[in-house]
C-alpha cells in the first residue's frame, strides 16, 4: 500500500496544474531514549536538553505516587519528548518493600524502567497493604533473616515478582536480582550521596543542579518554564 501511495503522488507531480506539499519530517520523540547515568539513575530524553530534570523519589512513597500520577504524563508530552527537558529518576530508599521492589523495577532494564514503575506506582496502596497486614509470627520471621533473605521475602509478601514477570523478568532473574548485593549498594549509595547533599524527603526535585522546595506538577511546571527562558 505504501509503495502505491508514493507511485500515485509521482503521477500527481506530471500533472499540469497539479501541486504536492511536502511534508515535514516528524521529530524525533525523546521519550524513547533511556539510559542508565554514571549516577545510577534512569534518564529519559534529550541528553544535550536545555533544562535537566532530576527526581529523588521513591515507589513507596505515596507523594511520589501523586506526582506520578499527576505530573509524569504531561511532564513527558509536554517537555521531555520534545527534547527540551531530560527527565532522571533516582531512588532515595525509605524503607525495605521499597528496597525490593527498587530492584525488581530496576532489573526490568532502562526501557522497561519508566512503564514498570508506572504500573508499581498504580498498584502501591494494594502492595503496601500487605505490608500494614502482616502477622506477628511472620515479622518475627523476617528478623531472624538475612538482610539478602529479608529483602527477597519482602517482594513475596508484596507479589513483586508477578509484577516483575509481566515486564518478562523471569521468576529466576528476579531472585538473581533480588540478591545482587552489587546492586543493593547501589541504591544504598544513591540514597546516601542524596543524604549528603541536603535531600532528606521524597519527592525532590533538582533543576539544572538546583535543589527546589516544590513537590507537585502544578509547582514543578512553572519552575521548568523559567528555567526554558519562558519558552515551555
Amino acid at each position: 500500500m505504501r509503495g502505491a501511495a508514493v507511485a500515485v503522488a509521482a503521477a500527481l507531480s506530471l500533472i499540469p496544474g497539479s501541486t504536492t506539499v511536502a511534508k515535514a519530517a516528524p521529530s524525533r520523540d525523546w521519550s524513547h531514549t533511556v539510559v542508565v547515568t554514571p549516577e545510577g539513575g534512569f534518564r529519559m530524553g534529550n541528553p544535550a536538553a536545555k533544562v535537566k530534570l532530576v527526581e529523588y523519589g521513591s515507589l513507596a512513597c505515596p507523594h511520589c505516587r501523586h506526582f506520578e500520577q499527576t505530573g509524569y504524563k504531561p511532564l513527558v508530552q509536554g517537555y521531555v519528548r520534545t527534547g527540551k527537558v531530560s527527565y532522571e529518576f533516582r531512588n532515595f530508599l525509605i524503607n525495605g518493600p521499597d528496597i525490593a521492589v527498587s530492584m525488581l523495577t530496576r532489573c526490568a532494564g532502562p526501557a522497561k524502567f519508566f512503564p514498570m514503575s508506572e504500573m508499581v506506582y498504580a498498584t502501591q496502596p494494594d502492595w503496601e497493604k500487605k505490608f500494614e497486614n502482616i502477622s506477628d509470627a511472620d515479622k518475627a520471621a523476617l528478623e531472624k533473616l538475612s538482610d539478602k533473605e529479608r529483602i527477597v521475602r519482602f517482594a513475596e509478601i508484596g507479589g513483586m515478582p508477578q509484577m516483575a514477570a509481566r515486564f518478562g523478568v523471569t521468576p529466576a532473574q528476579a531472585k538473581q536480582c533480588l540478591s545482587d548485593a552489587k546492586k543493593l549498594q547501589q541504591l544504598l549509595d544513591m540514597t546516601k550521596t542524596a543524604m549528603d547533599s541536603g535531600i532528606t524527603h521524597t519527592p525532590t526535585f533538582v533543576i539544572d543542579g538546583k535543589v527546589t522546595d516544590v513537590a507537585t506538577w502544578e509547582d514543578l511546571e512553572p519552575q521548568l518554564k523559567a528555567a526554558l527562558g519562558g519558552n515551555g
